[in-house]
């Protein structure tokens, strides 16, 4: 089976990232055939700073290679380094009604922050079926917030077969994560860095303590001898992926009988967060070390995914009647 999934190139890695899709994509990638994806040409339907993005899109590859994607065992590559993504993404908008955009979900959200909403957000989801159908994919590992879009795929899959060519894209299916959906330490949004209530992966223990510090936590609990309901508190939820057996069950049963206020909790939920990505930083530093290793590894994956770019568009090409390059 092949996977696919792409990444936007948001910077360094934040825990959201982490839990809901890359630690998910290192345990796939010894399992299937698996196409993973720094999706830069997404990132720019909204506004951004040229070199910045140059810098983030580097630091997205550093942190999914720290991460434990092995370019030895997936094809890790950049978006804008395949053309056929934004040549199949215009075939695309020809047999993709403009209904099925605008009852997009992220699309309403995001248009209504935006004075001038521009053609780029509607066609984003266009753009994804791309970059999924492109190398035929089965599946496509995701949080439940993008289960819209791969049901649009799908019919995007459907229209352009009843068209051109039946059976020559496949219908890939949503492989939901296991973390889902990942909440901010604000305690409500879902955990994004453009709204500040992230851990970044690559961040030591004093930094990770400044943003636990001030996380929100169960809201019954304006003492310290206050007891509490762990079911409801965000942190207790990121002890279960970063603390032990016993010290959940510990946090539980302290926040339940008041037997230590949440700044111990957080403390606690610190170290531990570090010590899960000690290594990771570790290996993060040698890559910035060595930037051309980092180069060659994302030109070979480009590469790589060409090979199968260009003949997934040979095949579209002649379905449609276009006069072969």
């Amino acid at each position: 089976m092949r996977v696919f999934s792409g990444i936007q190139p948001s910077g360094e890695l934040h825990i959201g990232n982490y839990l809901g899709a890359v630690r998910n994509w290192v345990q796939l990638q010894d399992q299937y055939e698996c196409f993973f994806c720094i999706v830069d040409y997404h990132a720019i339907t909204q506004d951004y700073e040229v070199q910045e993005l140059r810098d983030r899109t580097l630091d997205m590859a550093v942190g999914l290679i720290a991460s434990g994607i092995d370019p030895e065992k997936c094809v890790l590559f950049v978006q804008s380094h395949v053309a056929e993504h934004t040549e199949l993404g215009w075939v695309f908008t020809t047999v993709t009604p403009l209904g099925e955009l605008e009852r997009m979900t992220q699309f309403k959200d995001k248009s209504q922050r935006q004075e001038s909403v521009l053609a780029g957000l509607l066609n984003y989801p266009v753009l994804q079926a791309a970059d999924v159908l492109l190398y035929k994919a089965d599946a496509v590992p995701v949080g439940e917030d993008q289960v819209q879009h791969i049901e649009l795929m799908r019919e995007v899959a459907r229209k352009w077969n009843a068209r051109y060519g039946a059976g020559f894209f496949p219908e890939p299916d949503a492989k939901l994560t296991q973390a889902g959906r990942i909440v901010g330490l604000d305690g409500q949004a879902k955990m994004s860095k453009s709204l500040g209530n992230t851990i970044g992966i690559l961040e030591d223990t004093e930094q990770i303590w400044q943003h636990l510090r001030p996380a929100v936590t169960d809201p019954a609990r304006v003492r310290k001898t206050d007891p509490g309901n762990p079911e409801v508190c965000n942190l207790y939820s990121l002890h279960q992926h970063f603390s032990t057996d016993e010290t959940v069950a510990e946090v539980a049963e302290k926040c339940r009988s008041a037997g230590w206020g949440c700044i111990d909790c957080k403390r606690v939920l610190a170290d531990n967060v570090a010590a899960t990505f000690a290594p990771i930083r570790e290996r993060a530093a040698e890559l910035r070390a060595n930037p051309g290793e980092l180069t060659e590894i994302l030109e070979a994956g480009a590469a790589k995914a060409r090979e199968v770019a260009r003949e997934t568009m040979q095949g579209v090409r002649e379905r449609m009647g276009l006069l072969p390059a």
